[in-house]
């Protein structure tokens, strides 16, 4: 695992560490502790993947509602 602090992950290297999470997981061959600490690890990216997403949500929001105001005029 990186031990990037998730404050400096892009979205990308997030979802790319994501999938590398899920992958060790799924193939097992990890004790207890290792597998709970994958799925903390996982825990802590998929919130860094959904804030991306939301503020990506909402530029896109703030920027068609501006849009429709220029097209209103």
């Amino acid at each position: 695992m990186s031990g990037t602090t998730e404050e400096t992950l892009g979205y990308e290297q997030a979802r790319d560490e994501l999938i590398d999470v899920v992958r060790r997981l799924e193939a097992g061959g990890t004790t207890l502790e290792e597998s709970l600490a994958l799925w903390e690890r996982g825990e802590e990216l998929a919130k860094v993947c959904r804030r991306w997403l939301e503020g990506a949500r909402a530029r896109l929001d703030a920027a068609l509602a501006e849009e429709g105001e220029e097209e209103a005029e």
